[in-house]
């Protein structure tokens, strides 16, 4: 490892992330970024081995990071205080190969750094227990097979971000129709959010995450 992209917006976060790196891979020349636009002038300036990527900056996401970094020979990790669903999957679509957290010791941090020597991808433990669980079949209740066909269209719409209007639109039907197809299927899948909405979609095949 010779060069380094550190993106974070806290300057105690940023001097953190710079020291490990550099302890961790002595002679690391280290760019800094506090936010996407600069993070994206860098990367048209310059290659890096590794970058290390805050997902909350001030002007936009760091997935847009990530993703201008995705065709390019550079080892993206997430370094966040995010561990859930929403950022962790949205994160590794976008082209990170690691999802370190922000909270863990020094120590443990320095060890999983360094393990990208040997070829260790580098994940927070509880990060990769949420990776294996994501993948194991989950209880089956039986609700999900109570679903009819049309509250299977309506949840799949759902899940992939179109509002009660153009569902309604698309699906031919009304609005008010439209809200009680959707206040059924929460109601059989016992969930509440359509965040719920969209894990129970990707779990039952409809979308994929």
């Amino acid at each position: 490892m010779q060069r380094a992209l550190i993106v974070e917006d806290k300057p105690d976060m940023l001097a953190w992330l710079e020291d490990s790196a550099q302890e961790v891979f002595p002679g690391l020349a280290c760019a800094k970024a506090r936010n996407v636009a600069q993070a994206l002038a860098h990367i048209e300036a310059a290659t890096f081995d590794i970058a290390l990527i805050d997902l909350g900056l001030p002007d936009a996401s760091g997935l847009k990071v990530l993703e201008a970094l995705r065709p390019l020979p550079t080892l993206a990790i997430v370094v966040s205080v995010f561990d859930d669903d929403l950022h962790l999957f949205p994160a590794l679509r976008a082209g990170a190969q690691g999802y370190l957290l922000k909270d863990m010791p020094t120590e443990q941090f320095l060890r999983h750094l360094r393990g990208i020597v040997d070829g260790e991808p580098p994940l927070s433990p509880s990060i990769a227990r949420r990776l294996l669980a994501w993948f194991e079949p989950p209880p089956s209740t039986g609700a999900e097979y109570a679903l009819t066909e049309r509250e299977r269209e309506v949840l799949t719409l759902v899940a992939k971000g179109l509002t009660l209007n153009q569902v309604a639109d698309m699906l031919g039907i009304s609005r008010h129709t439209t809200a009680g197809y959707v206040k059924t299927i929460y109601r059989k899948l016992n969930i509440s959010s359509r965040a719920e909405a969209v894990a129970e979609a990707s779990r039952l095949g409809l979308i994929t995450l």
